[in-house]
């Protein structure tokens, strides 16, 4: 578990919105999948979801060469994105956006759209809740299918805990959530220089 003193340096909507308006920098790196972005993202933003950012975060870090701002759906993600990349030495370059792109929007700061999406955290609780009640169901008639809603109720306990989420990383490579434009590694660098 995460504590206080290691949470990683926060910049709400309205002092990013304000640092931007001033000089264009920060930079914003935006952590959530590509279908998420194309639905909404803010201004200038550079995509390189999470898992992108694992498979190489030196080299991400390296890219960034500049003070960058990270932001994902609620600050979960770019949390965790956080981590990767301090964990090379760019701690002092990084800022988490306070709430994402929930508190951006609500904070009445422009967004650019695209073709809308439910966002990942809606799918999660949609197939938990789905494969919850199909186990209650499902347990009418075979009474052992209990243990089904119950492994998917520790499965999100799990995922509380630990603040991470098997179920969002496979719903995110789910064909609904592609986009035309994809991101490895290789595409996240050139984006990022």
């Amino acid at each position: 578990m995460t504590d206080t003193a290691t949470l990683p340096n926060r910049v709400d909507p309205t002092a990013l919105a304000e640092l931007r308006a001033d000089d264009g920098s920060p930079r914003v790196l935006d952590v959530r999948t590509p279908a998420e972005f194309e639905a909404s993202h803010i201004d200038g933003a550079i995509n390189v979801p999470l898992d992108t950012v694992g498979e190489d975060p030196e080299a991400i870090a390296e890219a960034l060469a500049a003070p960058t701002v990270l932001v994902c759906r609620s600050g979960a993600r770019a949390s965790q994105a956080h981590e990767k990349l301090s964990a090379t030495g760019a701690a002092d370059e990084l800022r988490v956006l306070e709430g994402g792109m929930v508190a951006w929007e609500q904070s009445g700061f422009d967004v650019n759209k695209g073709r809308e999406r439910w966002d990942l955290e809606r799918q999660v609780r949609f197939a938990a809740g789905s494969l919850v009640l199909a186990g209650i169901v499902a347990s009418v008639f075979f009474p052992p299918a209990r243990y089904f809603s119950g492994a998917i109720g520790a499965g999100l306990v799990f995922a509380a805990v630990t603040n991470t989420c098997a179920m969002g990383l496979l719903l995110s490579k789910m064909p609904w959530n592609g986009t035309a434009e994809k991101c490895d590694l290789d595409i996240a660098l050139g984006r990022l220089r």
